[in-house]
């Protein structure tokens, strides 16, 4: 086999490899800017408790729910592309990476159910019992909270340790990249752990400053993934499936 035809076969078998990384680190970057608007839209139904009698910008619900919405989506097809790749190295971390994922998706998921919940008492209940309907709205945006502490503010960290661990180890990536993974991941847990025992809120500069590696982390890597992908020398071919005929069968 001559120079030329090896250069043309190695391309060819690395080109879907490049398309994965390709559409991983879009789904990474579409993750992060997704994410950070709902606040913005969120902020009247969350902070202001007559919102559910009429008070402030009813619309920012239901565009905020729509942004969380994609983001959840877009989060799982971070786990889903990477997941044939990943399990070349490390089946259980390529599971538990897609695990993890999905769970933050369902968290974020059920957080846009209950705004949603407090817009439809907006619309249907706002003349009744202002007391009721307002103690009902509260609820359900105390649901809210607690989904984006459990969600967002949580699971990233486990993902960082699936993740991170592999690409660390493979050297898919520069190690700089999944080691600040590896090092923000404990860091969200400790800022997890204080929100829950109320050192300060989630949403705050504390725990906004604690989150950041993780943020750099993800951010880093879908950049990388775009523009570089995948180093070719460390990846994997997959395992091919057995098509022998079992000795029992042969029997």
């Amino acid at each position: 086999m001559t120079t030329s035809s090896m250069t043309t076969t190695s391309d060819a078998r690395m080109s879907p490899m490049r398309k994965t990384a390709l559409a991983a680190g879009l789904l990474y970057i579409a993750t992060f800017v997704f994410s950070i608007p709902a606040l913005a839209f969120y902020d009247d139904v969350v902070n202001k408790p007559e919102f559910v009698l009429g008070a402030g910008n009813g619309d920012g619900v239901l565009w905020g729910g729509l942004i969380e919405v994609i983001t959840a989506l877009t989060a799982i097809g971070t786990a889903l592309v990477l997941y044939r790749v990943v399990k070349r190295y490390d089946s259980n971390r390529a599971v538990g990476f897609v695990a993890f994922r999905v769970l933050e998706a369902s968290m974020i998921f059920v957080g846009v159910i209950s705004l949603l919940g407090v817009f439809t008492l907006r619309q249907d209940f706002a003349g009744g019992d202002g007391t009721a309907v307002t103690a009902a709205a509260s609820a359900l945006v105390a649901v809210k909270q607690w989904t984006f502490l459990l969600g967002p503010g949580l699971m990233p960290a486990f993902n960082a340790f699936c993740l991170a661990t592999v690409l660390y180890r493979s050297r898919l990536v520069p190690r700089i990249i999944p080691t600040i993974g590896l090092v923000g991941a404990p860091i969200l847990l400790a800022s997890f752990a204080a929100t829950l025992f109320g050192a300060f809120d989630q949403v705050s500069g504390p725990a906004l400053l604690l989150a950041l590696p993780i943020a750099i982390w993800e951010f880093s890597l879908g950049v990388w993934l775009i523009v570089k992908g995948f180093n070719a020398s460390k990846v994997r071919d997959e395992p091919e499936v057995s098509t022998a005929t079992p000795v029992m069968a042969m029997a």
